[in-house]
């Protein structure tokens, strides 16, 4: 028997999906979207038509790298020059390029949501107004 149970329900993680794109939307830039469990397991996936093919693999990965420690990567790219953090860059999902924020719920890390398709400001931008709009920032 399964006990676990994901505290961000399938239907949340679509909520935010939608939050994410309408945030995308109106910054003008086709995106793609990942959001994961805290474990970094895919929870809701969307690509834009006219996302560019790398913006997938980019998203999935800043959403992982966000919900590997509940930090964003916008924060992960400033860890970087840490010559003792700078070693990490070589792990092949760490995505330390704005656009993936941890998904924080009741004060628990229950996943990654990353954003890809446009710059990486305002990738890190749209993703936090995706969380604002669901609730989860001030």
């Amino acid at each position: 028997m399964n006990s676990h149970t994901n505290t961000l329900s399938l239907e949340q993680a679509h909520e935010l999906l939608a939050h994410a794109r309408q945030a995308c939307s109106l910054r003008g830039f086709a995106a793609t979207i990942a959001i994961t469990d805290a474990g970094g397991h895919l929870r809701a996936f969307e690509r834009a038509d006219s996302a560019p093919f790398l913006t997938a693999e980019v998203a999935i990965d800043k959403a992982w790298t966000a919900a590997s420690f509940g930090l964003s990567t916008y924060q992960w790219n400033q860890y970087m020059s840490d010559p003792m953090v700078a070693p990490l860059a070589q792990h092949p999902r760490l995505m330390a390029v704005g656009g993936g924020v941890p998904i924080v719920l009741d004060g628990k890390l229950e996943g990654g949501l990353g954003v890809s398709g446009g710059t990486s400001a305002q990738d890190h931008e749209a993703a936090e107004d995706a969380l604002r709009a669901f609730g989860l920032l001030a």
